[in-house]
Parts: structure tokens; sequence; C-alpha cells
């Protein structure tokens, strides 16, 4: 393909259905998690009708192009077939995410740069937030001929970097180690802070007297206080001062914990102790399928890092390189909802099971330290026919709910939320849409109520109490164009008016 192509491809992918598979539902067969089986770049394009918009964290786990082989991807991709992979998938990722979310994608040095440059033109590249350094492996690899790569990279970025805030990271023990209360301030425990800086402060050349009566004539030479004599002086009141433990040390403001922000700024480096490693994955995998491990699976604890940065419970969450299935069975432990494509069999085979021993209460990963126990569920969907014919007119045994998402997409540009029992589908910036296909009316003529009269118009209006403007599609109307537009209707065919892409 060139490059154009690669840009276009995209919006040139069919809308397909996407067809519920009832007896590979999971658990309770919660409708807020789907796994799908199929190829991603269709499933993405089926979801846009219902999901753009939505999502809060995209994380995907594409094949790195390692010039070698796993059992269950194509890895041995040229370096443009990869990018024509690659980039359609990052154009529709980006229409599924909310303007409050965030997509990390795992790569190594083979397509890490190249996957930059696409995701600043996809994404902007002001919407580069960072990129973290995993260190995957504990140990040097002998067999390494040049050197022994530890570490992969995610990138991260969001759909707007003003909208988009992490959740700090809890503070370690270590941490609050530092804090210790020698003067049993009822405050609680405290550290000191250096009252004085190297730069310039037109007000920070004052005498101090400490408590012990020594004169401080002023700052530590070539440095200034960091506060006025007012404000030092407040300090002094509230006993946020610390001269040591006789009284006569340099002043120290006094930092309690009770004031530190209950966080930390999450960092960019990210240990194997802290988030895992490659044999951690394995290891996990192994416990749950001895004999058929996925072959490059993350450990549960890097998931449960990047969905408790980038996400809170009850929040959607997608990864479209599912894999061995660890995002979803760690976003569902996490309470968040997800969505999870798969592609071939093992969407059934690996995923399916692993997310059945999920909502078992298995005890595997991070289910100890999210208290994990069990329950919930998902419905199981493969890809179906698409939406249209070649020719762009609507193919045969399309139902009322499936046009009518895609309609109010095409209008709207917003995600179908509508109940679909009725042909008024909503109102969206002052305009109503209806939809008459496929006996919606339960009208018994030749026509099924597929036909725009006046004695239908009036029922649309009466019966969901909009008289403003309105845009009707239908197989034909009864209506002039001046009756129409009195009436304030745009009238658009079906077949022909439905936009295919």
């Amino acid at each position: 393909m060139t490059r154009g192509e690669d840009v276009r491809a995209a919006a040139a992918v069919p809308y397909r259905l996407l067809e519920a598979v009832p007896m590979l539902d999971g658990g309770d067969a919660d409708a807020a998690n789907m796994l799908i089986q199929g190829d991603n770049l269709d499933a993405l394009k089926a979801l846009l009708p219902y999901y753009k918009g939505a999502v809060k964290c995209i994380y995907i786990d594409p094949p790195y192009n390692t010039r070698s082989a796993f059992e269950h991807y194509d890895d041995n991709l040229e370096h443009s077939q990869w990018l024509a992979m690659i980039y359609p998938r990052l154009v529709l990722l980006r229409e599924l995410l909310a303007e409050d979310g965030s997509i990390w994608v795992s790569i190594d040095d083979n397509e890490g740069h190249y996957l930059k440059v696409v995701m600043d033109e996809v994404f902007g590249r002001r919407n580069f937030l960072s990129t973290m350094i995993w260190r995957k492996n504990y140990s040097p690899k002998s067999t390494a001929r040049h050197f022994s790569e530890d570490h992969d990279y995610i990138s991260v970025y969001a759909k707007n970097a003003d909208r988009w805030l992490p959740n700090m990271m809890p503070r370690s023990e270590k941490q609050d180690k530092a804090y210790k209360n020698p003067d049993n301030d009822p405050r609680g425990p405290w550290k000191t802070s250096d009252l004085s800086a190297r730069n310039f402060y037109s007000k920070g050349t004052y005498p101090i007297i400490s408590p012990s009566g020594r004169l401080i004539a002023g700052p530590p030479k070539g440095r200034y206080w960091a506060k006025s004599e007012e404000n030092f002086l407040q300090l002094v009141a509230d006993n946020r001062v610390w001269w040591g433990k006789d009284g006569t040390a340099i002043p120290q403001e006094k930092r309690f914990l009770s004031d530190v922000r209950q966080g930390v700024v999450p960092q960019t480096f990210w240990s194997h102790e802290e988030v895992g490693h490659t044999q951690d994955a394995k290891k996990e995998v192994v416990a749950l399928f001895p004999d058929n491990v996925f072959g490059t699976p993350k450990p549960e604890r890097l998931m449960q890092r990047i969905l408790h940065i980038a996400s809170n419970p009850g929040d959607l969450v997608l990864d479209s390189f599912l894999g061995s299935g660890t995002t979803a069975a760690v976003a569902h432990k996490m309470g968040r909802r997800w969505i999870g494509i798969e592609m071939g069999d093992h969407a059934e085979t690996h995923c399916k099971p692993r997310l059945d021993k999920v909502i078992a209460g298995e005890q595997g990963g991070v289910s100890e330290a999210v208290g994990w126990t069990g329950g919930g569920g998902y419905r199981y969907y493969r890809l179906g026919a698409p939406v249209f014919e070649a020719d762009g007119h609507i193919a045969d045994g399309i139902r009322f709910a499936t046009l009518a998402a895609h309609i109010w997409f095409s209008e709207t540009g917003t995600p179908f939320i509508g109940a679909a029992d009725t042909p008024m589908l909503g109102v969206h910036d002052g305009m109503a849409y209806a939809l008459l296909y496929n006996g919606i009316l339960g009208d018994r003529s030749v026509s099924g109520g597929n036909v725009l009269t006046a004695a239908l118009l009036e029922r649309l209006r009466a019966e969901s109490g909009w008289d403003g403007p309105m845009t009707v599609y239908g197989e034909w109307s009864k209506l002039g164009a001046a009756r129409l537009a009195e009436a304030q209707v745009a009238f658009k065919q079906t077949p022909y008016d439905v936009k295919a892409r």
C-alpha cells in the first residue's frame, strides 16, 4: 500500500455486524463487557456507532515485528507492512477514545521510534505524554550476540493532553519513613524542608532571632530566604519552623505527612520488582493453561499499574490485541468495564477460559492485591456480515437496531445509546432523527410503515413530543418538497441516502 492508502485505510473499512454468541457468554453475561472474536480492524469499525468517544483507557500490545514467529501471531512483518497494519487501527482507536482518555502501546526498539512518528501524526505531537520503560528481564541473556535487551517501552498519548490527568501512585512505606515527630507535634509526623534558596528574592535577606536568643544575621552565604519576613513569622507562630533540638540551628520548615498529597506522581521507569517481568507473566499463564501457553504474555501487575494510573472503577477499557487476555482479566478484577478483541480461535481457546476462571474467582496474578473474589460476566461476539453491499446498498437481513445505530452515528458523530424500539432515534443539537425501516411501526401494509405520510409525521411528533426540525429516513415520502419544508423535515431515502462509509 502507498502512504496515501495507509492514511485512508480506516475510512475504507466496511461496517460489519457484531453477532452475539450466547452459548459462549461468561458468568452473568454482563453487556458492559465484550469479548469479540475477529479481525480487530473490522471490529473497531463495528464498535464506532456505539462507543465513539467512550473509552477511558486503551492498551494494546501489537506484534513487535521482531523478525521472529510466535505460535499465535505473525510477528515477521516487513517494516512497511507493519506500518500499514498499525496506522488505520490507531486512527479508529483514537475515534473510540474519550476526550479525557489515554492510549498505552507496548513496543520495543524494532518499531518503537517509527511508532512514535505515526502516533504523533494520528494523536498530535502535543498529546504525547511520555514513554514508560519497563524492565522486563531480571537477569542478562547469555545468548545475546550484542546486548541483553532488558526493557520494553510503553508509549503513552492522550486524546487531549489538556484534559487528561493521571491517578497518583500510592505512597510507599519507604517514602513515609522519612517523616518523624521529634517534638511530638499533635499534627503528626513531619520532615524538614530548606527555607533558603539560591534564586534572588528581594524580601529574602532579613535577620532572624532563634528561640535560644541566637542572632542569625541572614540566610547562608550565596542564598536567600525563600519566604518574606511576614510569611516566615506566620510559620513560626504556627509552630511550622524547626530550629534543631537545642533551638540554635538554621531554621527549616516543617512539612507534615498529613499535608502531603495522598499519592506520588507516576514515574517513567518501572522495575520488574514493582510490576513484574516476563517470567512472572509466563508463570501466570502456565498456571491457567499448562498445555497451551501463549507466547508473549504481560504480567498482571504491569496491567494493574497502567489501569490504576489511567482509569477508575466503572470506566471502559479496550484492548484490541487481547492476546492471552491479561488486560480484560485485570480490568475485570479492578472493577472496570472492558472490551477485548482477539482474532482467530484462541479468542475462544485462551481468552474465554481465562476470563471464565476470573469470574469463578481465580487467585493468581493481582487477585489478592485488589481483593478479587469472583463475579461478573461478559458477552461473546463474532464479526458478522457487512452492513452494506459492495454497491453501498443495505445488505439483506439488517435489523432495525443495527441500521439505527449506523444512521445516528453517521448523522451526529456520536454513539447511539437509544433503545431502538421506536422510529424516533433521538435529538442531537436541535435536530431530531427518525428511521422508518423493517416494520418498526408494526404496520402490516405492503410498505410496512416505511413511507412518510402526513398522518405518520403527526404520529411521530405526538409520540415524541418534538415539534422542531427533523430528519426522517424512509423508503419514500408522500409529502412534497414544499410540505416538507413547511414541516421542517429533511427526508432521506433508504437505501440511497444512507452513507455506507
